[in-house]
């Protein structure tokens, strides 16, 4: 529930921060990250594995081209989420990315209190 949370949070700021993502109500933010949340949870694992070569090969590079493609997906199965395009995708992952790396870091340093 918490990763949820977190993903929530971060789709939030991405939808401030970046140009090419956009969305109708908070409501529908909160069904983009969970559908987002459900595909990295099942797809994704896959996708790291069948990418495995080109993701060596760029030094784990192509993962944000994997995590563009998450969130592409999203936008395509949740209505009134939209992505303008393959790069506001990925360029949006890696907001949402780092976005998810500060604040996971921070609830886990305020649980460590």
């Amino acid at each position: 529930m918490r990763r949820l949370l977190i993903t929530f949070f971060g789709l939030l700021v991405v939808l401030q921060v970046s140009p090419g993502i956009s969305s109708d109500r908070w409501p529908t933010t909160a069904v983009a990250a969970l559908v987002l949340s459900l595909i990295n949870l099942s797809f994704k694992p896959l996708l790291l594995l069948v990418t495995l070569p080109v993701n060596l090969l760029s030094l784990g590079l192509f993962t944000l081209v994997i995590n563009g493609f998450c969130l592409y997906a999203t936008a395509w199965l949740v209505d009134g989420f939209r992505v303008a395009s393959f790069g506001s995708a990925v360029l949006g992952a890696f907001l949402l990315s780092v976005v998810t790396l500060i604040v996971r870091a921070l609830v886990e340093k305020e649980n460590d209190r």
